[in-house]
């Protein structure tokens, strides 16, 4: 058997309203907590589990979609007024990079973990 991600735990500072800002912005659903998790379903195979946490580091999480993805991920991410950019030490330069023939970017969630989002 192939070795697959079931789920992982992202922590937050309101595990709540950060499911629902990954959903939205990523455009999934968030139907409510599951036991102590605010869990956003990302694909069949994958979850990501949001606990609150009163102090923890601040994680990098990238996602490769497809351009469909990708265009209404990032008009999701200007429509409202997230920061973004290029690279992972450049987070915030309001462009997006060209690596490897694809498109991507990042931006922080609310917690501070760095968001990537990536075509290729």
């Amino acid at each position: 058997m192939a070795i697959h991600l079931d789920h992982t735990i992202i922590p937050a500072h309101d595990k709540e309203a950060s499911a629902r800002f990954f959903a939205r912005i990523f455009g999934l659903s968030y139907d409510g907590p599951v036991s102590h998790f605010a869990p956003v379903r990302v694909n069949d195979t994958l979850t990501i589990d949001f606990d609150n946490c009163e102090q923890f580091e601040r994680h990098h999480y990238a996602f490769k979609v497809g351009e469909a993805e990708f265009d209404a991920i990032f008009g999701r991410i200007k429509a409202e007024g997230i920061l973004y950019g290029s690279g992972p030490r450049s987070s915030e330069d309001m462009a997006i990079n060209h690596r490897r023939g694809g498109r991507g970017f990042y931006f922080k969630d609310p917690n501070g973990h760095l968001l990537e989002v990536l075509t290729a």
